[in-house]
């Protein structure tokens, strides 16, 4: 069994940018101990604001009535009763006491004797077990101590084994170690001090996270700490996604994670910290369930050929078919039996040759895209545009908000409503949800927006406004314009009509 220990809360709010509010880090725990069933969660540092104080306390009081109070774990440092007097404030029970992991780091930093800093952790473990506060000990900057100072690590390890410690935790701080070097460290730790348990915590500055993280089990460590989407400083920590992968699949090793939720919990987390996964990212990236190749959707076809054991099903995801220059009939025949429509060889070849186009304009074609395509190529009435935009007017002045006035027209009749919003497409869609509520009808959620402009300055380039939607389902939606918030109404119209044909809505 292998143990997780989450520091998204803590160690992946160092990110830069990431703050996350009080609710924010609520819904986090409650996700990532409810949903995921993740072992431990680091939630907070002592002593850093008071905002993190109330956030720790958010956390803590749900935890105590539902029953984690023991899993929430909170970093201290050696600085007498200070952090553990901020902990029992908020009602934190396990404390991981920051204490140094190489010689450079006692004598430069603290500019104490390795004895006066051991001396220093016992007062702090002492002060802890009389106020009720378990400890587990980070030995920050292992790594380098490993390298450079490894009779300081066993002096450490050897003073504090006989201490009442629940865990020891191995940060590769700097993000420094290769997985032939974790394996090595890692394995003498465990064969001197078999009694202690053992943590490893790495960072992914060469993008040796995860292979190292591999390595660290191998050589018999518990307990390994993730972030969600790997977030964390520089280049973030060991991703929670790939983690449960590489258990799961690699190493068949049994752990406690539910791994369908892994892609709710990392749009939860992106949504909150605005830092993007990248659409390559392992797990939870927008397109790593998504065959571009032609050749690979007919393989899909006939055998699963080109099926892993990472089924999106696994991770409460779908397997897509993208469309694009090297889309193939077998791609398009794919997307179009999604939406019930299946064609003759011939029209089939027609609309392959219609994405592939557009495709080598480098325009971006979504499956929503395709019953529009259908109706240019075949001149069919695939989609009829039931919902026209009329008229808008948007304005913007200093001081005010923006307001829009919008017209359109539904099978022939007008409405038309204003309304005021916090930029002017908000404002747009406020008028939009006005006609519709008035109507009695659903309005689809906005779920993301991405804006792409073409590098270089150009103030006349293009925007592209990608926009997700869902109602019932998650649909795609874009339009191409040199104003973007035009670009976002066109995208926007496009969904009222692919709602309207599929709903039948007024």
């Amino acid at each position: 069994m292998v143990y997780i220990m989450d520091t998204t809360l803590r160690d992946g709010e160092q990110t830069s940018g990431v703050s996350f509010s009080e609710l924010e880090k609520l819904n986090i725990a409650k996700i990532l101990l409810d949903e995921l069933r993740i072992d431990y969660i680091e939630v907070a540092s002592a002593r850093v604001s008071d905002g993190e104080l109330r956030g720790a306390k958010k956390v803590l009081d749900w935890a105590k009535q539902a029953g984690y109070l023991e899993r929430i774990e909170i970093l201290g440092f050696v600085d007498g009763k200070i952090s553990l007097e901020w902990i029992s404030r908020v009602g934190g029970k396990v404390m991981n006491l920051l204490a140094k992991g190489s010689l450079r780091h006692v004598t430069q930093q603290l500019k104490k004797t390795p004895e006066e800093h051991l001396a220093n952790i016992k007062s702090s473990l002492q002060l802890a077990e009389s106020m009720g506060i378990r400890v587990n000990i980070y030995l920050e900057d292992w790594s380098n101590g490993m390298r450079h100072s490894p009779e300081y690590v066993d002096f450490m390890l050897e003073g504090l084994k006989s201490e009442k410690i629940g865990r020891v935790m191995l940060p590769d701080t700097l993000g420094i170690l290769n997985p032939s070097e974790t394996f090595d460290f890692c394995s003498s730790i465990i064969h001197k001090f078999p009694d202690l348990r053992f943590d490893f915590h790495a960072h992914n500055d060469y993008d040796l996270a995860i292979a190292n993280v591999d390595a660290a089990i191998r050589a018999g460590i518990t307990t390994v700490h993730t972030t969600v989407n790997g977030l964390g400083e520089r280049a973030g920590n060991a991703p929670l996604s790939s983690v449960i992968a590489l258990l799961n699949d690699q190493l068949k090793i049994p752990n406690s994670v539910n791994e369908r939720k892994l892609s709710l919990a990392s749009r939860l987390v992106e949504n909150f910290s605005g830092v993007r996964i990248a659409g390559n990212k392992p797990i939870i990236g927008e397109n790593v369930f998504t065959q571009c190749s032609g050749i690979h959707a007919d393989g899909d076809n006939k055998d699963q050929l080109y099926f892993n054991d990472l089924l999106p099903e696994r991770f409460g995801r779908i397997r897509k078919y993208a469309l694009g220059k090297t889309s193939g009939k077998a791609n398009i025949a794919k997307n179009l039996e999604d939406i019930g429509i299946r064609l003759d060889p011939e029209d089939l070849k027609r609309v392959t040759d219609k994405v592939i186009e557009l495709a080598d304009k480098k325009e971006s074609v979504t499956s929503d895209d395709l019953p529009y395509i259908l109706s240019d190529v075949l001149k069919s009435e695939t989609v009829i545009e039931k919902i026209r935009l009329r008229n808008y007017a948007i304005s913007h002045a200093l001081g005010l908000r923006p307001m829009a006035t919008v017209a359109i027209e539904v099978d022939g009749e007008l409405f038309e409503e204003a309304s005021s919003g916090d930029g002017q497409y908000d404002a747009f869609m406020n008028a939009l949800r006005k006609i519709y509520h008035k109507q009695n009808k659903s309005f689809p959620l906005l779920i993301d927006y991405i804006v792409t402009i073409p590098p270089g300055g150009k103030t006349d380039a293009l925007v592209e406004t990608l926009i997700t939607w869902k109602m019932g389902r998650e649909f795609k939606t874009r339009g191409l314009d040199p104003d973007q918030t035009t670009a976002a109404i066109k995208a926007t119209m496009k969904m009222l009509n692919i709602v309207e044909n599929d709903t039948q809505m007024f």
